[in-house]
């Protein structure tokens, strides 16, 4: 029965993992072609109110000049995808071994939980309107609530296999 148990509750925390990995990496490649993909935000946002629609005109204003002039500077976001993906990678571990690796699930909440102050602090400093800092906190609020999901599983996880062993 325990057994079971353990079964599937590590088949929940895989998919769970997975899911993690696959959004973290695709966030990550969509680092790459900002600009292709910022003419088509722009294209389908034609009736979004004028201060979202206002700002993501000025971004691909300075986005299309940016590559233009100083193509170097898309090296930042190639290292930002990079980092996402590298970031991906460390899920593994707790994919292959939930409870031995349960570190790694409380560094990308700490890590989600960092991105509010970052985009509240930060935000104003670079000018960044603040219903836009809303959506880059979202990223983190929506990516805490599985990873802390997960957690709870694989502390459950845990109490059933030291339950087994004794």
């Amino acid at each position: 029965m325990a057994n079971q148990k353990a079964l599937r509750l590590r088949k929940e925390i895989r998919i769970l993992i997975a899911v993690f990995i696959i959004l973290l990496v695709l966030s990550g490649i969509t680092a790459f072609p900002l600009e292709w993909e910022l003419s088509i935000l722009v294209d389908q946002t034609k009736s979004a109110p004028g201060g979202i629609r206002d700002w993501l005109l000025k971004i691909q204003e300075a986005l299309v000049e940016t590559n233009r002039n100083y193509p170097f500077m898309a090296y930042g976001t190639d290292w930002l995808a990079f980092a996402h993906i590298v970031i991906a990678v460390v899920f593994i571990g707790p994919y292959m071994d939930p409870v031995r690796n349960k570190w790694v699930i409380l560094f990308g909440m700490i890590s989600c939980a960092m991105v509010l102050p970052l985009a509240l602090i930060c935000g104003p400093i670079r000018h960044i309107p603040f219903f836009w800092q809303l959506i880059d906190c979202s990223f983190g609020i929506i990516g805490f609530f599985p990873l802390y999901y997960c957690y709870r599983k694989i502390e459950v996880l845990e109490k059933i296999q030291v339950g087994s062993k004794q």
